[in-house]
């Protein structure tokens, strides 16, 4: 199997010649990024492509209208005014040039259209003009890749969040390789990005042609933190499933020689294999922890008491001060168990799960349609999304991989109450 992805090169500045150039893949063979080659310095330094990606309107302007430029033709390399005013976010001028005839669907030799570049940096203005302007956000290149894969490959999450909230982008689409844009998070290591993809449910079991999960391309890569989220939102399945060559994740991770995914991988799955399932009877039983256990024991030791101790017929009887002071302790024990049963069966502070029906909901209601204003989404804070609970948790909060729920003041998961510790506990 292949160590690497071919990934969608960063795009860099060249102050030389005015444009925005990429160098490829790095690969050896064609280019696979958004854009690609290097352009002549003398060919940039007055045209609309430049003035397109510096946002020179007024450069735009004169060329246009005085000397008879036009914006809807590529340039010598094959792409278009619109796509280098994307790229940089140049919202004005990206306006300007669809006013004066730029196809905002206008593909360039690899396919991809300016709603392609406006992802390589996340530029959500510009992405909206397109969209407004009916850009296909579904458009996809000679290798697949949609906006979305784009996005997932440069980390762009707000810009992946805003398309799939407003625009019902697909964010499970796979490209001809078969790799979803989970896929690209994981291999790049944008921890973000996959929680924003497994809250939109994206699937983590998908296996591309070589038989590879997210899971396997993060673990070849030695991405810890993207391995951790996926593993915290996945099950045991997920770390037992093989590529074509018959490796797992962790032997993968092995085989690359990093060495702490490989630990925490294999970690991972012992402890999982521990852990009883949740839908059988032993592993129903097994949540229920020690509280049931230690409240019996407790109960038979003051049934006990009272019948052996202050009811008992063959001992001396008590006088009134301590038969008083003997009621007194069971009563208290009592009490100590109601308390006891409270404390294991009281909400902790349990945060309502978002369960969406599949079967009921429009095309036009992405997931994340009742979030899309939430302030903690709008100010980046992504690690707030539960995959499981299909929530945008409150500070504090967190999700009990025991209770299997989010906990508002999260503190830890006692076994002798078998219950969360947290808000309301």
């Amino acid at each position: 199997m292949s160590s690497e992805i071919e990934v969608v090169e960063e795009v860099q500045p060249s102050k030389q010649s005015g444009g925005v150039l990429a160098n490829g893949n790095g690969n050896g063979g064609g280019n696979n990024g958004v854009v690609g080659g290097v352009a002549d310095d003398e060919s940039l330094k007055n045209d609309v492509y430049t003035a397109a990606a510096y946002g020179d309107l007024e450069k735009l302007h004169r060329l246009v209208e005085s000397e008879g430029c036009t914006v809807s033709e590529p340039d010598h390399l094959g792409y278009y005014a619109l796509q280098w005013a994307a790229l940089n976010n140049r919202t004005a001028a990206a306006q300007y040039i669809i006013e004066h005839g730029g196809d905002v669907n206008a593909a360039d030799h690899t396919g991809q259209t300016a709603l392609h570049w406006s992802a390589v940096r996340g530029a959500i203005q510009v992405a909206e003009l397109l969209l407004q302007e009916d850009a296909r956000v579904d458009a996809a290149d000679i290798y697949g890749y949609q906006t979305t894969h784009v996005a997932a490959q440069y980390g762009q999450t707000a810009f992946l969040y805003h398309i799939v909230s407003k625009w019902n982008a697909d964010p499970d689409v796979p490209d001809n390789d078969g790799r979803s844009p989970l896929h690209w998070a994981a291999y790049k290591g944008f921890a973000d990005c996959i929680r924003l993809l497994l809250f939109l449910d994206a699937y983590r079991g998908r296996q591309d042609k070589e038989g590879c999960t997210p899971l396997h391309w993060a673990a070849i890569r030695g991405n810890l933190e993207a391995c951790t989220v996926l593993v915290q939102a996945g099950k045991k399945e997920d770390l037992m499933v093989t590529d074509n060559t018959g490796l797992t994740p962790a032997q993968l991770a092995s085989d690359k020689n990093h060495r702490q995914v490989a630990f925490f991988l294999g970690n991972a799955r012992r402890l999982l294999e521990k852990r009883c399932d949740g839908n059988s009877r032993l592993g129903r039983l097994s949540k229920l922890g020690l509280a049931p256990i230690l409240w019996c024991i407790i109960l038979l030791l003051l049934v006990t008491y009272t019948q052996s101790v202050i009811m008992a017929s063959n001992l001396p009887k008590l006088t009134a001060g301590f038969g008083l002071l003997s009621w007194l302790g069971v009563f208290l024990a009592s009490a100590g168990l109601v308390l006891f049963y409270r404390c294991s069966s009281k909400d902790p502070g349990y945060i309502r799960m978002n369960v969406h029906d599949p079967q009921n909901m429009k095309d036009d209601e992405p997931l994340l349609k009742i979030e899309i204003n939430n302030p903690a989404l709008l100010a980046g804070n992504w690690s707030q999304l539960c995959a499981t609970c299909k929530i945008v948790r409150p500070l504090r909060a967190k999700h009990c991989s025991t209770c299997d729920r989010c906990v508002e003041q999260f503190d830890h998961h006692c076994p002798w109450v078998s219950n969360c510790v947290g808000k309301e506990s």
